[in-house]
């Protein structure tokens, strides 16, 4: 059974579930199916989809998940980062010529499915830790201005901008706005703010509980799109203001259809794109199912997780969809009403396909204004300039890593963007690595402890040099370290004995081993002998499978740093002083 369980999580929980669960999972699923609907045309739109796409991507990946994820309260589905990377990705020249937008969209979906299950047969999992938060943030604001731009049109009721780098055309552009579109457009917005904060903060003066609040509020989005399509339908602003709309909606459940898997040409030209929604996705999702996990004790299986997505995105392949991943506002929404299971995703997936067999009709004369309100008001919050300031006051080298993807998102492209944040990282930690912190370091007057020289009034000795190295040694850094050491020797002609202190070294590598074994020679020729303290274990059976310990004979390894000083301190040539 345990076997079975780790395959198909869902059996590791149905076996205690409870009526109380049954409760919470019944109200979250109701309110996530309110929200899936306009989110699920809403992320078709804004990859330039047809809206049916959308909502298919919200019915056989979410059935999936429930099956095969390991997150109890994760909502599958299309997001918003992955739809704008697909918008860029179809809207590329050599894209649009090789097949129909809607054919490589499914493509796209259907390889990021392969390489995430590639990636879960090489037990992948932990490719998450190799995007720090930093360029994950800044790749973030960067991806949602872009968004956000990318519907500014849709509320304006203007065609899609021609105008290239030509600034005094789109002063004539924006001049030819639709007024009704930019009414529909300002009236979704408020509605969308007013069911935000000051609803809660109304409801919750009447003492309303906090699930049904959460239920209200984000009730917003179906709302809108309830009153404005009202009012187009009475009004005929279709017809005769020229509001658009999404247009005719094919009714029923999605057919399944393996031909995308014909055209070769396509596959190859999508792949590099297909790599990257993969990874942004899983990483996305990952990030956002631990959030939940953690607030309740759960955890999150990453390897899993690899699979349940890879085959996600190969069922919304197989039912005509877009590429899914876990929503951050669907998700919250579902955590906040009180989920406790996936069951809650089964219901709100449920109450989907009623509605996409029955009211389709119905979602033909949504205006794209509304939607692009939606969209706009759930981007907003992802552009997080403050956190990008904060992370730049903490650490300057994460803060030009931020901000250079930042740019180079906004500025190239969001796979641009995010290749060259994660370039730029790797160059940051290798710098880093490269000249890790060393110390002197002295003793506290009357104790065992040794502190560095510089920040501490310390206890040293003429005779001996004792230097702490706070990271691995590998090759990158030995060099940084030998020039350390000798600059320090520099400084003191009458050292004896210099002490390398390996409390924080658990990794030395080949090329650290011989360039130690050069300095003991030449520090022999200085009169100066080496020896080495609080050497760990992993250290120390390299020591034991190579000759380094003859070689720095007579130089000792002692246990603890004050082994070293009780034993050397009393030398010929001993002298203390106090370091103030």
């Amino acid at each position: 059974m345990n076997a079975i369980a780790k395959k198909f999580p869902i059996f590791s929980w149905i076996r205690t579930y409870t009526r109380e669960d049954w409760h919470g999972d019944v109200f979250a699923g109701i309110i996530t199916a309110i929200l899936l609907i306009p989110q699920g045309i809403a992320y078709a739109m804004l990859a330039g989809l047809p809206a049916q796409v959308g909502l298919y991507a919200s019915i056989l990946p979410p059935l999936v998940y429930v099956f095969l994820g390991t997150s109890r309260t994760l909502s599958v589905g299309p997001v918003s980062i992955a739809a704008i990377m697909i918008a860029g990705t179809l809207a590329t020249p050599t894209i649009a010529e090789l097949g129909s937008p809607l054919e490589s969209a499914v493509i796209l979906a259907a390889e990021g499915g392969l390489i995430l299950l590639a990636m879960a047969i090489l037990r992948m999992g932990g490719l998450v830790n190799f995007i720090s938060h930093p360029v994950l943030t800044g790749f973030t604001s960067g991806a949602a201005i872009l968004i956000v731009l990318s519907q500014v049109r849709h509320l304006l009721g203007l065609p899609k901008p021609e105008c290239g780098l030509d600034f005094i055309c789109y002063s004539d552009y924006f001049a030819g706005f639709n007024a009704y579109t930019v009414g529909l457009g300002l009236l979704s917005i408020a509605i969308l703010l007013l069911f935000g904060s000051p609803l809660k903060w109304l409801l919750t003066r009447f003492n309303v509980k906090q699930t049904l609040i959460t239920g209200v509020s984000k009730s917003a989005p179906l709302l809108t799109v309830i009153i404005t399509t009202l009012l187009v339908v009475v009004y005929q602003l279709d017809q005769h203001q020229q509001v658009a709309v999404v247009g005719e909606i094919k009714p029923g459940l999605p057919d399944f259809s393996l031909s995308f898997l014909d055209n070769w040409p396509q596959w190859k030209a999508l792949l590099p794109s297909a790599g990257f929604i993969a990874i942004i996705a899983y990483i996305e999702s990952v990030a956002i199912a631990k959030v939940t996990a953690n607030l309740r004790n759960q955890k999150i299986e990453p390897n899993q997780e690899l699979t349940a997505l890879g085959i996600a995105n190969l069922a919304t392949a197989f039912s005509g969809g877009m590429s899914v991943a876990g929503g951050f506002s669907r998700t919250m929404v579902n955590f906040s009403a009180g989920a406790r299971t996936q069951i809650a995703t089964l219901l709100a997936v449920i109450l989907l396909m009623i509605a996409v067999i029955n009211f389709t009709e119905q979602f033909t004369y949504i205006p794209k204004a509304a939607l692009a309100a939606i969209i706009f008001i759930a981007i907003i919050p992802l552009i997080k300039i403050k956190t990008m300031i904060a992370t730049w006051r903490f650490d300057s080298g994460d803060g030009v890593a931020e901000l250079i993807t930042f740019i180079g998102v906004l500025a190239l492209g969001i796979e641009e963007g995010i290749a060259l944040g994660v370039a730029i990282t790797i160059m940051i930690f290798l710098r880093r690595s490269s000249k890790p912190h060393i110390a002197v370091v002295g003793r506290i007057r009357n104790s065992d402890h040794f502190r560095n020289v510089k920040r501490h009034d310390v206890e040293t000795w003429d005779n001996m040099l004792l230097i702490r190295i706070d990271e691995n040694i590998t090759f990158a850094n030995i060099s940084y370290i030998v020039d350390f050491m000798e600059a320090m020797l520099g400084q003191n002609k009458r050292v004896e004995h210099v002490v390398l202190i390996f409390s924080s070294v658990s990794q030395i590598d080949m090329t650290a081993f011989e360039a130690l074994e050069s300095q003991v020679d030449m520090l022999s020729q200085q009169g100066v002998v080496l020896h080495l303290a609080e050497v760990k274990g992993p250290v120390m059976d390299k020591l034991k499978h190579s000759d380094f310990l003859d070689k720095i004979k007579p130089g000792q390894v002692f246990f603890q740093t004050i082994d070293a000083v009780e034993e050397l301190k009393n030398n010929k040539g001993f002298a203390s002083r106090v370091i103030g």
